[in-house]
């Protein structure tokens, strides 16, 4: 999840979630709209044309949507709804997020390894520590004492987050402050309400054995 707290879109109207009935920020919630033919979209931008619902990001909530029917009731019509909804928003937003990173990188504005990224936290051009959710805990933990109050992603794997930069696999990442750092914060929140944790591990990857020291993989970058 991300920890540190994610900026407030205070400029951003509130909507009503359809499963919950509580009215809030949409940076916890995804919108839905419906294609031509009445199959839902999921609208992870809240960019597309047409009338939307607006569910949270919630497992839970999503289940439920599916189970009461509650997109036909927020429509107003017959909707097409997959029931294994909850796991392709899970992939969506994952995907979502890896790409993020992945832009990040390519626009010089990410690093990866930790001493790189504890060199950017100390810096100060940090916007967003991202570690993996099933890295070593002791060097992840270090750098989360480093960042302090900067807003924290831990939603992806070692596996994901190393899709992001090319490689087998990443543990520890920084974002540089501005719009690719929020974008992420902001959809690892998503994320993170549909994801159920993986286990915890106090060991590395096979095959990182220098989790403390400058993280490069033989045979790969560490862009």
């Amino acid at each position: 999840m991300t920890r540190g707290g994610a900026r407030k879109l205070r400029e951003e109207p509130e909507r009503r979630c359809i499963a919950s009935g509580e009215t809030g920020p949409i940076e916890r919630m995804i919108r839905f709209v419906l294609d031509p033919g009445g199959a839902l979209v999921p609208d992870l931008a809240a960019k597309l044309p047409g009338r939307g619902v607006w569910l949270t990001a919630d497992r839970a909530l999503v289940e439920k949507a599916v189970k009461k029917r509650l997109f036909a009731r927020g429509f107003r019509t017959a909707v097409q709804v997959p029931d294994d909804l909850a796991e392709r928003l899970e992939g969506l937003l994952a995907a979502r997020l890896v790409e993020t990173i992945g832009l990040a990188r390519k626009a010089g504005q990410a690093v990866t390894g930790f001493e790189k990224v504890r060199a950017r936290v100390r810096g100060g051009a940090a916007g967003a520590l991202v570690q993996a959710s099933d890295g070593a805990q002791d060097g992840k933990a270090k750098l989360a004492r480093l960042a302090g109050s900067l807003p924290r992603v831990e939603v992806l794997t070692a596996q994901e987050l190393g899709l992001a930069f090319g490689r087998d696999f990443a543990i520890h990442a920084a974002l540089d402050r501005g719009g690719f750092a929020d974008r992420a914060v902001l959809d690892a929140n998503r994320l993170g309400g549909l994801r159920r944790a993986g286990p915890a591990t106090d060991e590395a990857p096979a095959g990182d054995a220098r989790q403390e020291g400058p993280e490069t993989v033989p045979g790969q970058g560490d862009g």
